[in-house]
């Protein structure tokens, strides 16, 4: 099996247990994050257990937990962060995002790029966060953290 092959996530999912339906825009948001993120990604546990993986990303309590399988499903490990020190940066990403849905509705190209431009920067801070935070466990590249990222987002919206 080629190395780029073993070295990513072949199925991913999001413990919906405790999320209500979320609004077409957060799906389409959510949906293109995991067909993304299917398409191209690296992640590699670092204590050596070989994928391609299965992942299921849930929250509980003040956690982010991946719960990581192998190719047929067998649990390898489970990877709890806290997510405290993600909140400021979701809070902040969240207020962006409104404020980009609703520029586009009536402000001028350079003022949805610029609320565009902090929004990506805001996205860029909480993958960096994401992929620091993880290095001891997974290896994964800035593409693969930011659609995780993404996702952890996703996750923290309720209705």
């Amino acid at each position: 099996m080629a190395e780029e092959t073993r070295n990513r996530i072949k199925d991913i999912r999001l413990d919906e247990k405790s999320v209500v339906r979320r609004n077409p825009d957060v799906e389409h948001e959510r949906a293109v994050a995991i067909f993304d993120l299917l398409e191209d990604n690296a992640f590699e546990l670092t204590s050596g257990q070989s994928g391609p993986y299965c992942v299921v990303l849930r929250l509980e309590e003040d956690r982010l937990i991946l719960d990581v399988a192998d190719e047929q499903e067998r649990p390898l490990t489970s990877i709890a962060l806290s997510v405290k020190p993600f909140r400021r940066i979701i809070k902040d990403y969240f207020s962006v995002c409104e404020s980009y849905f609703e520029a586009i509705k009536t402000a001028s190209p350079s003022r949805i790029e610029a609320i565009d431009m902090g929004r990506r920067g805001l996205h860029n801070e909480g993958s960096d966060m994401l992929r620091d935070r993880l290095e001891e466990k997974v290896a994964i590249d800035f593409d693969t953290a930011r659609r995780l990222f993404t996702l952890l987002c996703v996750l923290h919206i309720r209705g």
